[in-house]
């Protein structure tokens, strides 16, 4: 039982990275408790909510606003990415695990793949499909895909829903070919703004996020799911939420007791830092130096994954 009463299953997992059973507390958020594991760093709830059935994804956001809305420049940089599977290519065969609106799918399709989704929104996969994509609406490990399929297999942003992630790294092997790539994301639970702001980082948010994986943690995944070589970057990070929460500390004396704290919007002020970047060769530089510090000190906000068979 959670600290707010909420039913919760009552067998305790281990780290969904490396497997052990130690942790350190780090207090509770929504009703769920949070571990960090001992020996990768992993950020872990270490009680699963009640099983939910996938049917309430169907309807969780309207995808087509979703994509009319993303900025320009992350087309363009889904089109980078897209770009580096080139040397992986010889079956032309991609698949985009949680697909949600298609949005890489489609970078994909510019690129000449024979790109197809998976996704458990119903929506998501409707509208991927009127694009003239394939797109299998379920679970991953529904799909029964052949062994060995695909050239490369991407999930963005994937890995910290699942509550199982060793299933689906398992199962992406065996449908990768040998030689095939893993590209994803997901956040990084020891990165900045983790260790700055702890659990009040916005991104901790079981049971949405079950765990927040470090770069130890991910590479002994990958590593025990099969993939000969992985490599993981740290970049990216979102100073508003930072700078938000060093203010509102300020300010807390001052304010008056009932007073409603603002709620910034934290995804869309990162999409407008990073759309900032783009405009002019100077701001790329600075933005490439930034994400080289926040690699070489492992302190970016995002796992950035490259998994080879």
């Amino acid at each position: 039982m959670s600290s707010n009463g909420k039913a919760l299953a009552t067998n305790k997992r281990s780290c969904p990275a490396c497997g052990r059973s130690q942790g350190k507390a780090r207090g509770s958020k929504y009703g769920f408790d949070l571990l960090t594991c001992n020996n990768c760093g992993t950020l872990y709830t270490p009680f699963m909510p009640e099983a939910t059935g996938a049917e309430v994804y169907d309807n969780w956001y309207d995808p087509e606003s979703s994509t009319v809305s993303m900025p320009a420049f992350i087309h363009s940089r889904l089109d980078e990415i897209v770009g580096s599977f080139s040397p992986y290519r010889k079956t032309n065969l991609l698949l985009d695990v949680g697909c949600g609106a298609g949005a890489l799918l489609q970078a994909a399709a510019r690129a000449g793949w024979d790109a197809e989704g998976q996704e458990i929104s119903r929506t998501g996969c409707e509208y991927i499909r009127g694009l003239g994509i394939r797109a299998y609406h379920g679970d991953l490990l529904e799909a029964k895909y052949p062994s060995d399929r695909f050239d490369v297999v991407t999930a963005s942003e994937v890995l910290e829903h699942l509550p199982d992630p060793e299933l689906y790294v398992r199962e992406i092997f065996r449908i990768l070919r040998p030689g095939g790539l893993f590209w994803g994301t997901t956040p990084h639970g020891r990165g900045l703004s983790a260790s700055l702001l702890g659990i009040d980082w916005s991104v901790v948010g079981p049971p949405d996020h079950l765990q927040l994986f470090s770069t130890k943690g991910i590479k002994i995944l990958f590593a025990k799911s099969g993939f000969r070589r992985t490599r993981v970057l740290t970049q990216g990070m979102n100073p508003y939420e930072i700078l938000e929460a060093w203010r509102k500390r300020r300010a807390a004396n001052n304010a008056p007791a009932d007073a409603e704290p603002a709620q910034p919007n934290f995804i869309n002020e990162r999409y407008n830092l990073n759309e900032s970047f783009t405009k002019s060769p100077l701001r790329r530089t600075v933005k490439t130096a930034v994400n080289k510090m926040l690699s070489v000190s492992r302190q970016g906000d995002t796992l950035k994954i490259w998994a080879e068979k």
